[in-house]
C-alpha cells in the first residue's frame, strides 16, 4: 500500500522532496527512500521526467503521432519491428494498440518536413510494416494528467436593461 501510494504522489511530481513524502504518507524519510530505491532496482519507476510547454519556448518542436500497421513476426509478434522502431533517436514512445493498426509511435522533429521524411524514408520502408497514418499535433490541452492550455476567464461585461 505504501508502494501504491508512493507512486500515486511521484507520478504527479517527481521533484516532491522525500521528507515532505514521507510527512504526507505517515512514513519515515529511510522508509520512503528504501521503497523507492528498491522500486527503481524492480524497474517499477523507469525514469523521471519534466513536463514542458514547448510552445512558450523559443525552440520549434513538431510532435506526430504515428499510425502503424504491419504484419506479425513469427515467434516474436510485434515486440521486434517495436525494438527496431524504439531505437531511432526521433521516437519518443512506441506501443501496442488495438484496433486498425498495431502500433503507435509518438516523434519529434523541427519540423512537419523533418518528421515527414522520417516517416518516408524510415518508417514506411521498414519489413513488415504495410502502412502509417501521420497526425500531427497541433495543440496539447492536458498531457500526462496535466492541464497545458488553461481556460482564460470571461472577461466580457453584463449588460443589463
Amino acid at each position: 500500500m505504501l508502494r501504491d501510494e508512493i507512486l500515486t504522489t511521484i507520478e504527479k511530481n517527481s521533484r516532491v522532496d522525500i521528507h515532505e513524502l514521507a510527512v504526507r504518507l505517515g512514513s519515515t524519510d529511510e522508509m520512503i527512500a528504501s521503497e523507492m530505491e528498491k522500486m527503481e532496482e524492480e524497474g517499477v519507476i523507469c525514469g523521471y521526467h519534466t513536463m514542458i510547454d514547448w510552445e512558450k519556448t523559443d525552440l520549434e518542436k513538431v510532435t506526430a503521432l504515428i499510425e502503424v500497421r504491419a504484419t506479425l513476426q513469427r515467434g516474436q509478434g510485434f515486440d521486434g519491428l517495436a525494438e527496431r522502431i524504439y531505437n531511432y533517436p526521433e521516437v519518443k514512445s512506441v506501443y501496442l494498440i488495438s484496433g486498425g493498426y498495431d502500433l503507435l509511435v509518438t516523434l519529434e522533429g523541427r519540423s512537419i518536413k523533418e518528421i515527414s521524411m522520417f516517416v518516408t524514408d524510415k518508417l514506411a520502408t521498414m519489413e513488415n510494416v504495410l502502412s502509417t497514418a501521420t497526425h500531427f499535433i497541433l495543440k496539447k490541452y492536458k498531457d500526462h494528467g496535466t492541464i497545458m492550455a488553461k481556460q482564460s476567464a470571461d472577461e466580457r461585461q453584463m449588460i443589463t436593461p
